[in-house]
């Protein structure tokens, strides 16, 4: 009786210092709030447009302080097809760090799309730029559903040390191999690179050789943004997607700031910026937004002209847990 009794004991111990070792956590953030965009078709110019994420992440350390991790993501888009009422989780992906080094294989952060200054024109609280996100070209990305690609799989390698952050990425739309010769099924290779100086100026580039898995398709970004005061910063982008066959972006070079006011809790937002692509109404877009800081969540909004010279704005709240 009394072996049992110890076995049982060490059996709990057991399994309570695994259970301690391992770390599982949910997060993410929901928004809701209203969109207007002007157009002269038949749909409704105002809707209302909602997204749920939640982030389930599961990582353990072992004796080395090496860390092993994985995560699927559960989103849902209002109105979207394979986001909305049939949304399921993402395709996962699986991660090992130790000293400032991380290799992702999966569903991988593509190294292009995770640039620190690549989205620093977003305004509001549904994080939007007609001006110059919507015009970055064609490349890969986290997914947040399920892939719609044969046998898709992507590798990244992250590395961060003091004021530094390089990434490179490669992701391979078919591996099986199966669709070489279809359209956009080429291996796409991206390159990052981030650095903060002094705490004011920070400094991006990041390239993609056929992005999206589209031969040819090279685009190539560089940024710059500084902080002019405590409360003020000031940048400029420049993205080159003008070998983007799919999208036809061409370049684009915008002017952005935001500024908070006295109250810390109020920032403005604004950008200016020029794309010369041949579909144009205007190659001049604009916008101007506002944050305003709940604790825990913000109230935003913001008012844009695009590229097609028609007005966009929108309004609402987002949280994050």
């Amino acid at each position: 009786m009394t072996m049992k009794k110890a076995l049982i004991a060490s059996t709990a111990l057991v399994l309570t210092a695994g259970v301690a070792a391992a770390d599982v956590t949910i997060s993410g953030y929901g928004r809701t709030g209203v969109i207007y965009y002007e157009n002269d078709t038949n749909e409704n110019e105002s809707q209302i447009v909602s997204r749920l994420r939640m982030n389930l992440d599961a990582s353990t350390s072992t004796d080395q302080g090496v860390e092993f991790g994985g995560r699927f993501r559960l989103q849902w888009d209002q109105g979207s097809n394979t986001r909305g009422d049939r949304a399921s989780t993402n395709a996962g992906k699986l991660y090992v760090t130790s000293n400032g080094l991380t290799v992702e294989v999966g569903n991988v952060d593509t190294a292009f799309d995770s640039n620190g200054l690549l989205y620093a024109t977003e305004l509001g609280a549904f994080d939007r730029s007609v001006g110059f996100s919507d015009r970055t070209g064609s490349f890969f990305s986290y997914k947040s559903d399920a892939y719609a690609d044969v046998d898709r799989v992507g590798v990244r390698v992250l590395y961060e040390i003091d004021n530094l952050t390089v990434q490179g990425s490669y992701v391979d739309p078919d591996q099986s191999g199966l669709n070489e010769v279809a359209f956009g099924t080429k291996e796409e290779y991206g390159l990052s690179v981030d650095y903060t100086w002094n705490d004011r100026l920070e400094l991006s580039a990041a390239y993609v050789t056929d992005g999206a898995g589209i031969e040819d398709n090279d685009v190539f970004f560089v940024g710059a943004r500084y902080a002019v005061m405590d409360n003020a910063r000031i940048g400029l982008n420049y993205v080159d997607a003008s070998n983007d066959s799919a999208a036809d972006d061409g370049n684009t070079i915008a002017l952005y700031g935001d500024y908070a006011l006295a109250d810390g809790l109020t920032q403005i937002e604004a950008y200016i910026a020029n794309n010369d692509a041949d579909w144009n109404e205007t190659d001049n877009a604009f916008g101007v937004g506002v944050n305003y800081d709940l604790g825990g969540a913000r109230l935003g909004a913001s008012l844009q002209r695009d590229y097609n010279e028609n007005v966009t704005a929108d309004m609402g709240v987002r949280f994050d847990f």
